[in-house]
Parts: C-alpha cells; sequence; structure tokens
C-alpha cells in the first residue's frame, strides 16, 4: 500500500513539473495573461481536468513559477550581500553572480522581467512580496557592516531596495545579449555600465549620513 502511495506521489510531482515546464517554455513567447489552461495541458499531453489536481487556474500555476523563481534567489542574494573584499571586488563578484544566474535560468528571469508589472495581479503581488523578502535580507545584512553605523532602519530599507532593484536591472541587461559574434563585447558593457551603477550606489552610501546633516 505504501509504494502504491509512493509511486502515485511521484507521478503527481512529474506532472505538476512537467505542467511547470510546458508553462515556463510557452512564456518565453507571450504574457501569462494570455496563456491558456488547455494549451498548457496539451504540450504536457494531460486532460484539462489533470491541471486542478494541481493548480487553481493559469493564475496559481504563475504564482507557483515566481515561488520558483525567485525563491532560488536566496542564497545568491545572501553570497552577494555576505562577501569579503573591497567595494571593486565585492561588484564584480556580485555582478558575475547575476550573469552565471541568468545563463543558468534566462527563462525564469525573462519571465520574472515580464509579469513584474504584467496583467496578473496575484502575480504581481507574489513578485512585489518576494522582492520585500530580498531587500530585507539585503538590509539586515547592510545593517552589520560598519559603513552603515547611525542609518536609520528606513534608509537602510531604501538602500537595500536600490542593490535588489539594480540587480533585476542587471540581469534583465544580460538577458538582452545577442547570441553569436557580438556577445563578449556586449556582455562586457553591460559588466561595464553595471559596476558604474552599483559604484554609484556605493558612493551615495559613504557620504548619506553628510546629505541627511546638511538638511537634504
Amino acid at each position: 500500500m505504501s509504494h502504491t502511495l509512493n509511486v502515485r506521489q511521484a507521478q503527481k510531482q512529474k506532472t505538476r513539473r512537467a505542467l511547470l515546464d510546458a508553462a515556463l517554455e510557452l512564456l518565453e513567447g507571450q504574457s501569462l495573461s494570455s496563456l491558456g489552461l488547455r494549451e498548457v495541458t496539451r504540450a504536457v499531453g494531460v486532460a484539462p481536468t489533470a491541471f486542478y489536481r494541481h493548480f487553481r487556474s493559469v493564475e496559481d500555476l504563475g504564482v507557483a513559477l515566481v515561488e520558483e523563481a525567485l525563491g532560488s534567489l536566496h542564497p545568491m542574494i545572501r553570497t552577494i550581500v555576505s562577501a569579503t573584499g573591497d567595494g571593486e571586488e565585492r561588484i564584480t563578484r556580485a555582478i558575475e553572480l547575476i550573469a552565471g544566474h541568468v545563463d543558468a535560468h534566462p527563462a525564469h528571469v525573462r519571465f520574472i522581467a515580464r509579469e513584474r508589472h504584467g496583467g496578473v495581479r496575484s502575480v504581481r503581488e507574489s513578485i512585489r512580496d518576494q522582492l520585500a523578502l530580498f531587500a530585507e535580507e539585503v538590509g539586515e545584512a547592510l545593517a552589520e557592516d560598519p559603513v552603515s553605523a547611525g542609518w536609520s532602519e528606513e534608509d537602510l530599507l531604501m538602500l537595500a531596495q536600490l542593490y535588489v532593484d539594480q540587480m533585476l536591472v542587471t540581469a534583465s541587461l544580460f538577458l538582452e545579449v545577442p547570441e553569436g559574434a557580438a556577445e563578449a563585447g556586449t556582455r562586457e558593457r553591460v559588466f561595464r555600465v553595471a559596476a558604474r551603477r552599483m559604484r554609484l550606489i556605493g558612493i551615495g552610501r559613504e557620504h548619506w549620513l553628510e546629505g541627511v546633516g546638511g538638511g537634504v
């Protein structure tokens, strides 16, 4: 009996995985709001009724994709904010990690980039909530840095949100790098632009309290 249950559970997980993968592949060329349930089940080769054993709706499937796509980013975020070395070394390491994640999970990154401001409210809210968690993690790490001495919690969260937003922008820029002969040069330009932007945030951070004290 136990063996039979295990087999059924494994098959259920396999079908759920197939639905997520099929949806993600279909979303390479369209938005979630235009994706049909039957389109997903047809790609997997299951009846539409089987879909409801795993998800309440296409929107529910979209939320699951958000959790999968952004949930896997938490280890990378922690690695970035806990990196040691001087400012330039930390910036270089951060951008390398972001580029590597885009290379490994381009469909997930493209899905988040498109649906962050897309037409499905539950998915937008899920992305917003996940990014808020990232900002909290980054803020907690920044609070432990001596450079942050004297900063308010509100200002630390604002700084964390700037870093998280820049990580997303950098990921989107790497997504747009074309394949082929021009790839190396374009990636290098993206790397330079991302480094300059993160450097600018860092400079602002170093002098923020001076501005606050001066009434800015």
